[in-house]
């Protein structure tokens, strides 16, 4: 019987041969068409629920705009028929009667009727009853008040009791605005209350301005049947009347607009919520009447409304899809899963058949290649340690043969005794636990754990010694579980050798380099611009202040000692050196911690390495004492012995310098010359001793009088030179009567006053240095001519 036939339904009723993916489209639709059928349901019972809970708010919120529309009116009439039922009224009275009224209204008053010819007792009247600035007064077209015009008939208010800060406003006269006339005459119309069309109310504060005039006409209780003596009225702010006692606009769930239906061509906005109706089927509208006027009541929700009342359908449907999805997915994987896990025991089964006869093939290449390895010896060992594989690698390297070793010996056999023992006492003693002798070279060595290759010697079959590198792993079985080890060892007789020769020519090279009075190095640039100093002898230590180890981790550290006037010049020359392949010279100075500043000396032959770099084999030395020597030598060749000023050698190479600077960029140069006059006399008269006092003291004398720019030289003899720089032939002649006022005024010891004659030149374009001179000299031998002791201006 085939497999197939046998396979059991999954959940009892789909068949294990059925698309998996077949089987999760399937319930993903099932589910979907559930979840849209509740969710239509929920929707519908949500849009009656909404509806009912808007209905109830809404005549909940007519209620109370008319219970307040009532109250007003009940007010004002309370009022009336106190005024209708006295015969007369104080201002006390009215305004103790009034006073708790006020509740939701902005003012109560009472306007009398004046004629024209009442009017003026009708003032003294009132200012007499203590209103001292009482008067008739009305709006005019800036909004304020002044005195009525002359009319047949006012209606003054005479008495007001109101809540807003901005006061009463007593004699006012209502029949001077058209509003306020219009409803007053449809109060004497009807005999009884009317409201005025919606008006801006005069004084009151601009947040309550909006609202209506409700006025009801006072008839004497004893004459129902005359003209009304006067008019109560309740000033009504529809914004305080509405507002008062309702949520915040943020927190409202209905938007409220009030229309007044007075006009029928246009009705006028009355009030308005604050906050907007929100977007939304749902609306009511009622007609409620204050007085004589009928108002529409519009009634929408607001945003907070809808937001409070929110819909659960899309959490229904997410909800819906997300189990639906859910239970496709679980569906998907057990059947997929299921049907895998046969295919896989199916497959597995077959890789099991083909994997016996694969093994059979390798365990005979593990052989051959074992065998082939015959410059490694490959040992592997049971638990206990006895040898299970030797390879022709072993028995080369060992002089045993595979016979002799395996199953009879261990890998402790083959190691030396006493290396064993040493290693099993150091690894006990870092343990703290006893390690045997047989488990030495098998216990991991590393620090952080693992198996670290290890130097051995190991005892061959002819009783010589055999110095190894072995490597001693665990074998571990499919299941992890530790059944032997194996062993990879590496002859290391020759490396030993190649080591101990190149330990002995280091050793070597340093006791060489150690008396070169400098530094060997190998100095290596990469591809990539990086530097790196691959050797240094000791004798760098005394170059840099730096040890040679430091350099070999960290060569940017050489240029953090080279002076930094002297660092862009020593790179570009390396860089130089690298580009040309050309031997490498350089002289510059270094910056000691200890020593301070020194000059050293580098020279290194380059040799391109085949990976694009350039490798320096080379020597430094410290030639500062030579540095020295070369600065005295250049001093005592710059100077004339006698005098300690410069010599004719120094002003030629300044003359020159100077020449090129102001050739090349302008500016101004001058020279003077001086010759001691009748210097021979002196010799001839006081000795040779006496003229040499007498040329130092001439020229100690010149020296304290010039600028730290100028330079003084001797020519020869009895003649001197002053180079000045930047300054032009009139500015030299000054500076030279200074000079020879200066020293024509001190007498010299033992030869009283000695003077000079003096020349001067200063440059002029496209001239020499030899022109510049004769110019001057020029200068001395007309002085000289002239007598002598004196300064000779520049000749042209």
């Amino acid at each position: 019987m085939s497999l197939h036939a046998v396979r059991p339904k999954i959940l009892g009723f789909i068949s294990e041969d059925v698309s998996a993916w077949l089987v999760a489209l399937f319930v993903l639709v099932v589910g979907g068409v559930l979840t849209g059928l509740l969710a239509w349901s929920t929707l519908n019972l949500f849009h009656q629920q909404l509806r009912q809970r808007f209905q109830l708010l809404a005549s909940e919120r007519y209620s109370r705009i008319e219970e307040r529309f009532e109250d007003q009116e009940q007010r004002l009439d309370g009022l009336r028929r106190f005024f209708a039922n006295s015969d007369s009224v104080a201002r006390e009275e009215f305004d103790g009667y009034t006073q708790p009224l006020l509740h939701r209204t902005q003012a109560y008053s009472f306007a009398l009727r004046v004629s024209r010819a009442e009017r003026a007792e009708f003032e003294r009247r009132v200012r007499k009853e203590g209103v001292p600035d009482f008067s008739i007064r009305e709006l005019n077209a800036d909004g304020q008040l002044q005195l009525a015009a002359e009319r047949d008939e006012y209606v003054a208010v005479l008495y007001s009791q109101t809540q807003s800060k901005l006061g009463s406003l007593l004699g006012y006269d209502l029949a001077a605005q058209p509003l306020r006339r219009a409803t007053l005459d449809r109060a004497d119309q009807h005999g009884q209350m009317a409201v005025s069309q919606p008006m801006h109310l005069v004084a009151i504060e601009p947040a309550y301005a909006r609202g209506v005039l409700l006025v009801a006409p006072v008839i004497p209780r004893k004459s129902p049947d005359t003209k009304p003596y006067g008019y109560v009225m309740a000033v009504i702010s529809m914004r305080q009347l509405l507002a008062d006692g309702l949520p915040e606009a943020g927190r409202d769930y209905l938007s409220v607009r009030i229309l007044d239906l007075s006009i029928e061509e246009q009705h006028e906005v009355l009030y308005e919520s604050p906050n907007g109706p929100a977007v939304s089927e749902l609306s009511a509208t009622r007609l409620l009447r204050l007085a004589d006027h009928d108002y529409q009541v519009d009634i929408q929700p607001s945003e907070a409304f809808l937001q409070a009342n929110h819909s659960s359908v899309s959490s229904l449907v997410v909800l819906g899809g997300l189990l639906s999805l859910l239970l496709s997915s679980l569906l998907y994987v057990l059947v997929s899963q299921r049907q895998r896990a046969l295919k896989m025991v199916e497959q597995r089964t077959q890789e099991l058949r083909a994997r016996e006869q694969e093994l059979r093939g390798t365990h005979g290449q593990l052989r051959g290649v074992l065998n082939a390895a015959t410059q490694v010896a490959i040992i592997a060992t049971d638990l206990r340690g006895v040898i299970s594989t030797f390879n022709a690698g072993a028995e080369q390297m060992l002089g045993y043969s595979s016979v002799e070793v395996v199953g009879h010996m261990t890998l402790e056999n083959l190691h030396l005794p006493r290396e064993l023992a040493a290693r099993s006492a150091e690894l006990s003693a870092r343990y703290g636990k006893p390690i045997p002798t047989c488990q030495a070279m098998l216990v991991e060595g590393g620090e952080e754990g693992g198996h670290e290759a290890r130097e051995w010697t190991l005892v061959r079959g002819d009783g010589s010694h055999l110095t190894v590198n072995m490597l001693a792993t665990p074998v571990l079985d499919e299941q992890g579980l530790w059944v032997g080890h194996l062993a990879i060892c590496i002859d290391v007789t020759e490396r030993k050798r190649v080591y101990e020769a190149l330990a002995a020519r280091d050793l070597l090279l340093k006791k060489l380099s150690a008396h070169v009075p400098g530094g060997i190095y190998q100095f290596k640039m990469e591809f990539d611009g990086r530097f790196s100093v691959i050797y240094a002898s000791d004798g760098i230590r005394d170059i840099y202040e730096l040890e040679p180890d430091v350099l070999l981790l960290n060569a940017e550290a050489i240029f953090t000692r080279i002076h930094p006037q002297d660092t862009t010049r020593v790179r570009a020359s390396i860089r130089a050196s690298a580009d040309t392949l050309s031997p490498w010279r350089e002289e510059y100075r270094v910056q000691l911690p200890v020593r301070g500043v020194r000059w050293v000396r580098g020279e290194a032959t380059p040799e391109e390495l085949p990976g694009g770099g350039v490798l320096w084999h080379g020597y430094i030395s410290d030639i500062s004492d030579l540095k020295r020597v070369e600065e005295e030598l250049r001093a005592l060749s710059i100077t004339d012995s006698l005098t300690g000023i410069h010599n004719r050698r120094y002003f030629q190479e300044r003359l020159t310098t100077e020449m090129v600077r102001v050739e090349r960029g302008g500016g101004e140069l001058s020279v003077i010359m001086l010759d001691i006059d009748h210097f021979k006399r002196i010799n001839d008269q006081h000795g040779h001793a006496v003229g040499d006092r007498v040329l130092q003291a001439v020229c100690e004398r010149i020296g304290n009088r010039l600028r730290r720019t100028d330079v003084f030289c001797r020519l020869g003899g009895e003649e001197f030179m002053v180079l000045c720089p930047d300054i032009d032939g009139e500015q030299a002649y000054g500076l030279a009567l200074e000079l020879w006022q200066g020293l024509r005024s001190s007498p010299i010891d033992d030869v009283g006053i000695v003077t000079a004659s003096f020349g001067i030149a200063s440059w002029r374009a496209d001239e020499g240095a030899d022109a510049l001179l004769l110019r001057a000299d020029s200068g001395v031998y007309a002085a000289k001519q002239a007598g002598r002791d004196r300064v000779q201006g520049e000749l042209g």
